[in-house]
């Protein structure tokens, strides 16, 4: 699966943008509130208008503070997954039900620098984990290797059976990057540059999905 990063796309022509990536799985909408992170990039009421423009699942990603005043109004507006920040929900678990309950997918993502462990059985209420792989905050930035240890760690859960979800990477991902984070155990792929710089957006994708499927056995 490929989810191309709105964050990577010319804000004055969403709209256009987002026609220019059609056939993707997702669409990946960071959601930055210059707290969480040091950036403010979109809020809810540009979600809602691109759900009236696009029929991609819409994958919200939240790096914001207080995620369980915000999270829900994203899954009543229609969004496919939404996903929190483990270093900011209080109550994940509670979050995780309530995006349930409103018709969206839960996801919790963590940070390149937090480790996974405290976080393994709060997982089995969500049904992605998005994995960072730069700091979260800007697009742009060199993918972060050592992450791959909390994808295969969790590979292994899910292979094994104690774990139910979706893998997600977000962070520098690309032609040269793509197929070790496959190789690792990753399910989703969020690109932002790697698309959005491309002469021709959806062929980029189609070739992104092409090499992480012929780089991973789970994928195929």
């Amino acid at each position: 699966m490929i989810a191309p990063s709105i964050l990577s796309a010319d804000f004055a022509r969403l709209a256009d943008e987002v026609a220019a990536v059609a056939g993707s799985d997702w669409l990946h909408v960071d959601v930055m509130d210059a707290h969480f992170v040091p950036n403010l990039t979109l809020g809810l009421p540009i979600v809602e208008a691109l759900l009236k423009v696009t029929d991609i699942p819409m994958d919200c990603h939240l790096m914001i503070e207080n995620p369980e005043r915000w999270a829900i109004g994203y899954a009543e507006a229609g969004a496919h997954n939404v996903t929190v920040h483990a270093e900011a929900a209080r109550e994940p678990v509670r979050i995780a039900r309530d995006l349930r309950a409103a018709g969206a997918k839960a996801g919790l993502s963590v940070k390149p620098d937090t480790p996974l462990e405290p976080y393994l059985e709060v997982l089995r209420e969500f049904d992605t984990l998005l994995v960072m792989s730069v700091e979260p905050g800007f697009g742009g930035q060199k993918f972060i290797a050592h992450v791959l240890d909390k994808v295969r760690m969790v590979r292994t859960m899910i292979d094994t059976g104690h774990l139910n979800l979706l893998v997600e990477i977000d962070g520098g991902i690309n032609a040269d990057t793509i197929e070790q984070a496959a190789e690792a155990g990753v399910d989703c792929f969020v690109a932002g540059s790697a698309v959005y710089s491309a002469a021709d957006p959806a062929m980029a994708v189609r070739a992104l999905r092409t090499q992480a499927a012929n780089a991973a056995h789970h994928l195929t």
